[in-house]
């Protein structure tokens, strides 16, 4: 895979009128050298039991072939035929609201084993009928799986049987996830209740974890069955997707990205973001830091975002360019739009594809052969660019979990608390902090301190963790690393059981910092204690502990401006080994966030920190398959901004030669691409 990919998903299927030769024609003047294809089509390649259909696929296949146009295929099972739904109504998924009834997507069992044979079967046949055709560089198997909130017999039946493998003895259970509270005590395993109706936030949470593994196990089974065909060059991914808040926001809870990536050749998503006045460029960042994370910092298929999409988010002009290079900046591979044309019909007839319902060209559409030009011309420079971070946030689906039973906005048990997940609210202020003051990062879901190449670790909201993790961590400080853990860290172990400890447990050690007692933040503010922190009128969010410092050797960094909480610290420093920890007790603002790490690091030289810019500016720093740095620049505004450069630069859009103290100009929504010389 040589080439930086430019692309769309196109769908014969949905098109009354003979179109494929114009929508070829239209594509190769934009310079798209890639098409997704049959990945939400089953009922036509299958529309009766065991009769196949090949007719689309074949005939876009040969098209594209001649034209020049590379191909993905997708395994078509992430929305079920009407018929396997009528012949086997268990299929349809039952979840906390009920048993559910056939018309939307992703509303099947996927452990239903009538599902799993059928689903086996149109692989198969698909897969053999097209495994030879010279057009494909590779398959996905299903698309944004998740386990779709299954609360149904088989993953039950499954999910018993995983309590007697981890618990021999089901005594042992009952202690871990302390089921004698309300009287929840299981004493033979046929007496497990309904998951769903389950107040106990230990098992809830060990569910959601045996749900994701089971996502897991699925996607691996597809690729074993793609495997049985596919050619050596080809490769097998899976398109992920992320929390979704009417757009891409935070790590996706119902699948363990860095696991269930591990199935794949190469990892894709999409990646999904509001527009107009409200683009930031963070949800493109985050996605894609997210997905070049997961595979140990390789590139990955940005494989869905938005042309038009939402009719709020028609671009303005520039932004279709600086949202696709920003995609490349972050590491990806591929850029692809979902879709090709505007659909006619149900239920997304008004989101809008790189193409109108006219099928005419638009000024999106225009934007998008300027950026297929420079991605072809380009390709050389931007194809496989690597990405060199010593900073590091640390992720945690299992803490993810636990927390949003526990939410600080509203802490009462609640195993189907919808998709709002406050967990990804609070590390979303410390990413987005970061992003705004150019400090590029890795995602981590792990330590090793042994053999760790970041000099700083955030760590957001880590509720839930093993002993082990936690003396990681102590570890990684000791050794010389430099953490800012953020409040509720450390407090519960891996079965969400609340720790007999003084808090933060065992982070104690390192932190050296100490509380009994937290609150709801209400007319309160928080003031610095150095002058090295700017804290203006800074009120906590979210959550307030109530710090006190173990020795006097703990620098307090800010304390509570409170009648009551003012003898207690907001945010502390210790010193542990050769390393450093600041210990955070509540949410701060992403400016607060950005003065305490730059007051963590202040003796630190960052790689991560690309630039003294701060956002809107936007810098990106890469490394070309010569060794030669990229530096992209964007400006996410619509006003004229200037960038002073410290450096020499060539720009390789332009072909301009840059000096050091020259003036950066860009215009509204614009962007630079330099070559360092």
């Amino acid at each position: 895979m040589s080439n930086l990919y430019y692309g769309v998903a196109y769908y014969d299927e949905y098109i009354s009128d003979e179109r494929l030769d114009k929508d070829i024609e239209l594509m190769l003047k934009a310079n798209i050298n890639v098409v997704r294809i049959a990945e939400s089509t089953w009922s036509t390649l299958e529309p009766k039991e065991g009769i196949f259909n090949f007719h689309h696929i074949d005939r876009v296949l040969d098209a594209m072939h001649v034209a020049g146009i590379s191909v993905i295929v997708g395994t078509p099972t992430y929305a079920i035929p009407i018929w396997l739904a009528k012949k086997y109504p268990e299929i349809m998924i039952t979840d906390p609201s009920g048993h559910q009834v056939y018309g939307r997507r992703q509303i099947m069992d996927i452990m239903n084993p009538d599902f799993l044979r059928h689903s086996e079967l149109v692989i198969r046949a698909l897969v053999q009928h097209i495994h030879q055709h010279p057009s494909i560089i590779g398959y996905q198997v299903d698309n944004e799986t998740k386990h779709y909130g299954n609360v149904g017999k088989f993953i039950q039946k499954a999910f018993v049987e995983h309590l007697q493998n981890r618990f021999p003895n089901i005594d042992e259970m009952n202690d871990k996830f302390g089921l004698d509270y309300w009287s929840n005590r299981i004493n033979c395993w046929e007496d497990i209740p309904p998951i769903e109706g389950t107040i106990n936030a230990s098992l809830g949470n060990e569910f959601a974890r045996f749900r994701r593994s089971k996502v897991k196990d699925y996607l691996e089974w597809q690729t074993k069955i793609i495997a049985d065909y596919s050619r050596s060059e080809q490769f097998i991914t899976q398109n992920f997707d992320y929390e979704w808040r009417g757009y891409s926001f935070g790590l996706q809870p119902s699948v363990d990205h860095f696991d269930a990536a591990k199935t794949m050749d190469i990892v894709s998503v999409d990646i999904y973001h509001p527009g107009q006045d409200h683009l930031t460029g963070r949800e493109i960042a985050f996605g894609g830091d997210v997905a070049r994370s997961t595979k140990d910092g390789k590139n990955y298929f940005v494989m869905e975002t938005q042309a038009q999409g939402f009719p709020k988010w028609t671009p303005y002009p520039g932004q279709l360019r600086l949202q696709a290079f920003s995609h490349v900046s972050s590491g990806a591979k591929m850029v692809s739009y979902w879709h090709w044309h505007s659909i006619h019909n149900s239920y997304e007839t008004y989101w809008k594809g790189l193409l109108s319902h006219d099928y005419e060209e638009n000024p999106t559409y225009c934007e998008a052969k300027i950026i297929g030009k420079e991605f072809h011309d380009l390709s050389e420079e931007l194809d496989s660019l690597s990405i060199e971070n010593d900073v590091a946030i640390y992720v945690s689906n299992d803490a993810m979990e636990a927390m949003n039973w526990f939410r600080p906005d509203t802490p009462q048990p609640e195993l189907n608390s919808g998709d709002h997940y406050i967990y990804n609210d609070v590390l979303r202020v410390f990413y987005d902090s970061l992003y705004d003051h150019n400090i590029s990062v890795d995602f981590v879901n792990s330590l090793d301190a042994d053999n760790c190449k970041y000099k700083l670790v955030v760590i957001p909201a880590l509720y839930s963790a093993t002993d082990s993790e936690l003396e990681e961590i102590n570890k990684y400080v000791e050794k010389g690393g430099r953490v800012l853990i953020s409040f509720k860290s450390g407090f519960s172990n891996e079965n969400v059981k609340v720790r007999s400890e003084t808090q933060p447990g065992i982070l104690n050690k390192s932190c050296n910092v100490s509380y009994s007692q937290f609150t709801i933040p209400d007319n309160v503010k928080v003031v610095s204690n150095t002058n090295e922190i700017v804290c203006d009128n800074e009120k906590p969010d979210l959550w307030m502990e109530l710090l006190t410092p173990l020795t006097d050797e703990t620098q307090v960094l800010l304390t509570y401006d409170h009648s009551y909480w003012k003898h207690y610290a907001a945010a502390t420093l210790s010193k542990y080994g050769s390393g450093q920890a600041l210990y955070l007790g509540f949410l701060p603002s992403k400016e607060l966030t950005y003065e305490l790490i730059s007051y963590l690091v202040r003796d630190l030289t960052l790689k991560s920190k690309r630039s003294d810019a701060t956002f809107p500016i936007v810098v990106k720093d890469t490394i070309n398959k010569k060794g030669n740095t990229i530096r992209f620049v964007f400006n996410y505004s619509n006003e004229e901004k200037e960038m002073k450069l410290s450096s020499q630069y060539y720009d390789l859009l332009n072909r301009t030669q840059y000096f050091i103290d020259d003036i950066l100009t860009l215009g509204p929504w614009d962007m630079k691409i330099l070559t360092a010389i």
